[in-house]
């Protein structure tokens, strides 16, 4: 599928489900039956690695907020929840549906990652299914818009319904990844410029270089001040880049997107995509 494609596409139809007993639901979840796959966040890194909490945190939401069942993760690297042992422990509830559904915890393209996801999948005891990626998708460019104001880099209009850009008034989406990722990222960039209405740039955080030309070229367009959205969730090792990087450029920087509601929906979706795909092979 296009990044165009993917930055337009609606989301599935979703109804209303009744809460479970003692637990807040939200107003609407995607329809999953008992004895549905279950859905696996595929986390780059160990399990102890620091932020790979937020994917227990997402997985939270997506149970409470989305499907209505537990969702489970797992490691790519250690012995800790590793997701070959996750997979491992689930079993098939239905012979005409896999046991499982892993979603790459990731923003965007990671070769490495989806390669790791693939073999795990492919190795399973069960059947399994590997999903796409999380975005592009402009739940991302919601989700970098607040971090955004909430690191006081730009704040919502909710009177007038869009965005006056506050301390920043340029913004770099700096994403993990080579050209391929970049490539995606302008994706959610465009969206992004549009929320802020505010020129809005795409560069590799593993590109330094890529990074401050992006700044220059703002401030060549006139831009008095240009701020970093880390087009991150948080658990990625470029995290650690961001803030050196930011004062490399003479920028401020957001925080990563972190355990998001806007990312939870998103683990949703690309579950239900992947599991109609599945079933209708």
């Amino acid at each position: 599928m296009s990044p165009e494609s993917q930055a337009s596409e609606a989301l599935p139809s979703r109804r209303r489900r009744a809460p479970r007993g003692g637990r807040h639901r939200g107003d609407e979840s995607f329809l999953l039956p008992p004895g549905s796959p279950a859905l696996v966040l595929a986390v780059p890194g160990p399990a102890r690695r620091a932020g790979t909490d937020i994917a227990s945190e997402l997985a939270r939401l997506v149970e409470i907020e989305h499907t209505g069942q537990p969702a489970h993760v797992g490691h790519l690297e250690g012995n800790e929840g590793a997701l070959p042992s996750v997979l491992a422990s689930l079993r098939q509830e239905r012979a005409d549906e896999p046991a499982a559904v892993v979603v790459p915890l990731t923003t965007g393209p990671d070769p490495a990652l989806e390669a790791a996801v693939r073999a795990a999948v492919a190795a399973a005891p069960v059947p399994s299914v590997a999903a796409e990626p999380l975005g592009p998708h402009p739940l991302i460019a919601e989700a970098l818009h607040d971090r955004l104001a909430d690191a006081g880099l730009a704040r919502a209009d909710r009177i007038r319904l869009m965005t006056m850009v506050t301390a920043a008034s340029g913004v770099i989406v700096a994403t993990p990844g080579g050209p391929e990722a970049v490539r995606q990222a302008e994706v959610t960039s465009v969206l992004l410029a549009s929320r802020l209405a505010a020129p809005v740039f795409t560069a590799s955080l593993n590109d330094e270089a890529a990074v401050l030309a992006a700044a220059e070229r703002l401030r060549g367009s006139g831009v008095a001040s240009v701020a970093l959205a880390p087009h991150l969730i948080g658990s990625e090792p470029e995290w650690d880049r961001v803030p050196a990087l930011a004062a490399v450029a003479g920028a401020s920087y957001a925080a990563p997107l972190t355990a998001h509601p806007a990312l939870a929906r998103l683990a949703a979706l690309r579950y239900v995509e992947a599991l109609a795909t599945a079933l209708a092979d």
